[in-house]
């Protein structure tokens, strides 16, 4: 039962992410929308949907730890794991809207969220200023779609008139809908696995429930890249990371009975953490223009240590020499992104 799970789930994040894909990408065109604008809204709203799922759920049953942690664990995931796969796959080149305004943005919302929970709570009114943010940025970035990059010409038609529109407007929520389904089984079928082999409930909420609801922005950016829409494929991950912030912790603090805890240990280091996954963006997308291939397999490698430290700090004690190594990873990875940017650039 649980390898049928495991195998569902995989082949619907495949199947939706070609769907979402394609029905977004066909929209854009069609609609003379920017695909960057498709990414940033449709497609990262769209593949959040697990999170703000798992999220939502968790408030409403009191489990603020689960509700922040999966927020804060798929931030981070999107980040090293999403981007630096994709960029592995073909170098993503990034736009310069992008840098400009929503990088700025993600960081700002990260930054946001540490200053909300200093006094270890996010209460209803921090999540009406979340919640209230989300909304002004949607506003923002759909205005901005007027005065966006056009789509190419002969490719501001999706040839069919309205009903083309419907069909690729419904291949987009197929898509959706098979990406929500997929994540579910597969975050079923590996908790299971994790309690068969007798993981705590913390080590599984910080990794396999954050890395699971985050399946469906890795299969879309990945698919994305594949297919050359880059645009989609990063701005997908950042659209993802500020709606994560914003539009689901927001709810999620507006929802929950108590408010949402935020634990010393988060505060100390997964906060930052993520914080300094939306600083190492800027200076690699700043300076170059684009994610090459070794910058991708420094992401993937930072995501490595995350996970190993993750494990060794939930499975034993956590000596002074780990915690030190812990916050220079926070540290030395924006660090060494903006010297990665700077050599390129000299190049």
């Amino acid at each position: 039962m649980i390898a049928v799970l495991l195998a569902a789930g995989l082949a619907a994040l495949v199947a939706g992410a070609g769907l979402l894909v394609r029905g977004a990408s066909k929209l854009a065109a069609g609609l003379g929308v920017p695909p960057l604008i498709v990414g940033l809204t449709l497609v990262a709203y769209g593949t959040s949907a697990p999170e703000l799922a798992v999220s939502l759920r968790a408030a409403a049953s009191d489990q603020s730890g689960l509700a922040l942690g999966n927020v804060v664990g798929s931030n981070i995931f999107n980040v090293f794991f999403v981007l630096g796969a994709s960029a592995l796959l073909r170098p993503l080149v990034v736009s310069l809207r992008l840098v400009r305004r929503d990088v700025w943005i993600m960081i700002g919302a990260s930054a946001l969220l540490i200053a909300l929970g200093l006094d270890g709570r996010l209460g209803r009114p921090d999540g009406a200023v979340l919640t209230a943010a989300i909304l002004l940025y949607t506003a923002m970035t759909i205005r901005g779609a007027r005065g966006g990059d056009p789509a190419p010409p002969g490719e501001t038609s999706t040839g069919g008139g309205g009903r083309a529109w419907l069909i690729q407007g419904a291949l987009t929520v197929a898509g959706v809908a098979l990406l929500v389904l997929g994540s579910r089984w597969l975050v079923e079928g590996a908790s299971a696995v994790a309690r068969a082999l007798s993981m705590s409930e913390l080590l599984i909420g910080l990794t396999i429930v954050a890395a699971g609801t985050s399946l469906p922005e890795a299969a879309t950016s990945l698919f994305a890249a594949l297919r050359g829409e880059r645009d989609i494929a990063v701005g997908n991950v950042v659209g993802s990371n500020i709606f994560n912030i914003l539009g689901i912790l927001g709810p999620a603090a507006l929802l929950a009975p108590r408010g949402i805890d935020v634990p010393a240990p988060a505060l100390g280091l997964d906060l930052p953490l993520a914080l300094a996954a939306a600083v190492a963006c800027l200076p690699i997308f700043f300076t170059g223009g684009r994610i090459a291939r070794w910058e991708g397999c420094f992401f993937l490698a930072c995501y490595a240590a995350y996970v190993w430290l993750l494990v060794r700090l939930a499975t034993a004690p956590p000596p002074g020499s780990l915690v030190i190594g812990y916050l220079a990873l926070v540290v030395l990875i924006p660090a060494a992104a903006l010297a990665a940017g700077l050599i390129r650039t000299r190049r």
